[in-house]
């Protein structure tokens, strides 16, 4: 649930940055820092599953996912309020953004995290199966 908070404050603080931009490439590198920093915080979920939990691949992949997802919902949210708020947008879309940005999300989410977090799961065993060197 935390990283849902994550996606949800970097989308809206990078997104209120990029939209203040003067430029294009400054508009450019928020959105890029938005990307990069979700892409850490998504990395960092599989990393804490796997060697901090030690939960299995596919739990791994289903709480990144579903964390993402949540982000993705809350960005859903948070778009539907400021539609009804600047009395703009198209509210037929905006309500089935609250169902297809999560699940738009979760997929792919579930798949990489699923090819991380098998990676990672044979580094750890490896690791684990690695002799200690004496003194």
């Amino acid at each position: 649930m935390l990283l849902g908070v994550v996606y949800l404050v970097a989308g809206i603080a990078f997104g209120a940055l990029a939209g203040g931009s003067a430029s294009i490439q400054m508009r450019t590198a928020w959105r890029l820092a938005a990307w990069l920093t979700s892409a850490a915080a998504f990395v960092a979920h599989i990393w804490d599953e796997q060697f901090r939990l030690r939960n299995s691949t596919f739990a791994t992949a289903m709480h990144a996912a579903l964390g993402a997802a949540l982000g993705a919902f809350a960005l859903a949210v948070a778009a539907n309020l400021h539609a009804q708020w600047a009395a703009s947008g198209n509210r037929r879309l905006l309500a089935l953004a609250l169902a297809l940005w999560p699940a738009l999300t979760a997929v792919p989410a579930f798949l990489v995290a699923l090819g991380v977090a098998a990676g990672l799961a044979r580094t750890r065993r490896s690791e684990e199966h690695t002799p200690a060197m004496g003194p």
